[in-house]
């Protein structure tokens, strides 16, 4: 059995610009007190506006992103504006919010690309798996039925068949109607 290639030129755009974050000088933004400048969800509230940090919501305590690697089509990160590391730090309406950040999320997923089901998961602290323990955030990864194939087992590959930017177009567009 040979090895076939898979292509997809879309992702060099992606890949290259995924590192945006070193590119701009921390101290032009408006950074809230406490955040870190080396932290990109604190970079997306501070620079909400710019189109590549795809920022798809923003609510008044919280923001919701697409993450740059997506376990699935429509992954998104959901977190509090404030650069907190711990839930105990995060006040009562700060919690309401991501809640229902999360439920409306989920809803606006569903309107538009239509999964099957999600998982829904914080991970906190790096040895459950936190890729940046210092901000909380919440996955919300859309599922399909027979989503999983043998890329992520075989060849340690996702295919996601939509770009970021398409994306990103769809569901600000769809929060606007």
């Amino acid at each position: 059995m040979g090895n076939e290639q898979l292509w997809a030129p879309w992702r060099l755009p992606y890949i290259q610009s995924s590192k945006d974050d070193s590119q701009s000088d921390p101290r032009s933004l408006a950074l809230l007190p406490g955040a870190d400048a080396t932290c990109f969800l604190c970079r997306a509230v501070a620079d909400s506006q710019r189109k590549d940090r795809f920022v798809v919501s923003r609510g008044k305590r919280i923001i919701t992103v697409l993450n740059r690697y997506p376990y699935n089509n429509g992954h998104l990160l959901v977190a509090p504006q404030k650069h907190h590391p711990r839930l105990d730090q995060l006040s009562h309406d700060e919690h309401c919010e991501l809640a229902e950040g999360i439920s409306r999320m989920v809803g606006l997923l569903e309107a538009t690309i239509h999964p099957e089901g999600f998982n829904i998961g914080l991970n906190l602290g790096r040895v459950a798996g936190a890729g940046l323990p210092g901000h909380l955030h919440w996955h919300i990864v859309p599922r399909w039925s027979g989503d999983t194939n043998f890329m992520p087992v075989l060849a340690a590959t996702h295919v996601v068949p939509q770009s970021l930017e398409a994306l990103w177009e769809l569901l600000t567009a769809a929060q606007k109607e």
